[in-house]
């Protein structure tokens, strides 16, 4: 498909095959215990072993500290690690130094104001996520809250890095999502699961399915 996929927060065999087969690029496992899609570093390894050559494998991570990463990339081996947090870009820079792996960083949308971090991330990230930043006194996972933010602020702009669309997404708006914004990938959670946390291999497809039309 011309716009990849990452399908994120997989914790089960059927909808990880789901994934796969429907050709998404990227396969996101959550290790961040206040999330209902966490999982543990040995069910994630398990999982890994079913991810075929040539789909990459992303751990997402919530301001870690680097023994609970080593504790993590010790047992599942990843293509890309994902920080969710507020990790500045000195921390950005010490991760990919002492891991030796590529770096993912989230950016939260809420305004034009928030842009700017895209490009003070950029200068050591490898990669941007835009995701939507919850609503003020709200509480909220720092991800996969089925929240989007104003895609038009993403209209017509270039990143110096490779970046993915994240927040709010489903299989009825990414036609809409990618018309507005331009965006070479889409990260999706919430918006294929039947509730918290469940992946459901029927909206997975769908998903997949709407993106690869486009």
């Amino acid at each position: 498909m011309t716009v990849q996929v990452k399908i994120c927060g997989l914790s089960e065999p059927e909808s990880l095959h789901a994934a796969v087969a429907g050709g998404a690029r990227y396969i996101g496992f959550v290790f961040y215990p206040a999330s209902p899609r966490s999982v543990s570093p040995a069910m994630a390894a398990e999982l890994a072993r079913l991810v075929p050559t040539g789909v990459r494998t992303v751990g997402l991570f919530v301001d870690p500290d680097d023994d609970f990463l080593e504790h993590v990339v010790s047992q599942v081996p990843f293509d890309l690690l994902q920080l969710h947090g507020k990790e500045t870009p000195r921390r950005i820079a010490e991760v990919k130094a002492a891991f030796n792996i590529p770096v993912m960083k989230a950016i939260k949308i809420g305004g034009p104001e928030d842009l700017t971090t895209a490009l003070e991330v950029a200068e050591v990230a490898d990669r941007l996520l835009f995701d939507a930043k919850p609503p003020a006194k709200v509480s909220a996972l720092p991800g996969g809250n089925g929240i989007a933010f104003d895609w038009t602020l993403l209209a017509g702009r270039s990143w110096p890095r490779p970046w993915m669309l994240s927040g709010g997404l489903n299989a009825g708006n990414v036609a809409e999502a990618v018309r507005v914004t331009g965006a070479p990938a889409l990260d999706v959670s919430s918006g294929v699961e039947d509730r918290p946390g469940h992946k459901d291999p029927a909206l997975v497809r769908a998903f997949l399915a709407a993106a690869a039309g486009l």
